[in-house]
């Protein structure tokens, strides 16, 4: 850790070059996950010619470079830098909310770059921000993981302990911040099927159990690259209670702005992610058989 905070001292624009080198030997030399990007981007934009696919998998690795790169600054990175970097747009739709003491919901999507939104998020906004998720089996990276989302000031909840740790703090005032478009895969995870980016998907449904549970309000935080080094985020209220038991509009008014944001900026998203690794019908036989264990 100690090598990596020297290392993130230097100016990003030196850091930068180290991604370009590392885009390189991936890209050319690795292919690193060329064949699950190609197979996302196929079949997520049908209608999109080779040159267009190859210019756009070309861009998404350049991003996807960048990302270590930029999440390394944030061991060192100054809250000036920040902000200069990552510009919120409205942070008055959250404040307006806070002025009143409502707690929110805060959603985004792996797209580029998360790490700086959630910086982002801690320095404009007012509320006390807890992130979701889900330890890593390394140590070192759980543990680096933690270390500069803490930095700017959020707090993690494991995500198996969220429903106890939001009804824990109903009546104070706070965020609980998740990234809720990663591959459900786990037995226990409940899933929402919904068709996204032309394919049968399943999305997680805590996000809609969640909204109901706390009756927060929810708000989507829609990241842009500006240029290399710069972004913006945009916050979108998707919905507001109340909520009935089975409403499913938060996690479908999720997918429908995550979609929208892919569409706009597609080399931003994660498409290195197996996003589609199984089917409906693989996911149902395997909750079966362990059902029958």
């Amino acid at each position: 850790m100690f090598l990596l905070k020297l290392l993130s001292r230097l100016p990003l624009r030196v850091l930068y070059l180290i991604s370009d080198f590392i885009f390189v030997i991936g890209f050319y030399i690795l292919r690193y996950r060329r064949t699950i990007i190609q197979t996302n981007l196929k079949k997520s934009f049908p209608g999109k010619s080779m040159d267009e696919l190859r210019l756009l998998e070309k861009a998404f690795f350049r991003n996807l470079c960048d990302y270590p790169i930029e999440t390394l600054k944030l061991l060192t990175m100054s809250n000036d830098e920040v902000l200069r970097r990552m510009n919120y747009k409205n942070p008055e739709v959250i404040e307006s909310l806070a002025t009143q003491g409502q707690s929110m919901i805060y959603l985004t999507s792996h797209q580029f770059n998360w790490e700086w939104l959630l910086a982002g998020a801690c320095l404009n906004t007012t509320p006390p921000l807890y992130y979701v998720y889900q330890a890593q089996s390394s140590r070192f990276f759980d543990d680096f993981s933690n270390r500069i989302r803490q930095r700017f000031g959020a707090q993690p909840i494991k995500r198996e302990n969220v429903g106890r740790e939001a009804i824990k703090r109903k009546g104070t005032l706070h965020s609980l911040a998740l990234l809720a478009d990663q591959f459900p895969g786990l037995d226990h995870d409940k899933r929402h099927w919904t068709t996204f980016l032309h394919q049968d998907t399943a999305f997680f449904q805590g996000i809609n159990q969640l909204a109901i549970i706390t009756q927060y309000p929810v708000i989507f935080f829609v990241s842009r690259k500006i240029k290399r080094g710069y972004y913006e985020c945009e916050l979108i209220k998707i919905a507001e209670p109340p909520y009935a038991k089975k409403d499913f509009r938060i996690v479908e008014n999720y997918v429908k702005a995550t979609e929208k944001i892919i569409r706009e900026q597609p080399e931003g998203w994660l498409w290195s992610h197996d996003r589609w690794k199984k089917s409906r019908e693989e996911m149902n036989d395997e909750l079966r058989m362990t059902n029958n264990e």
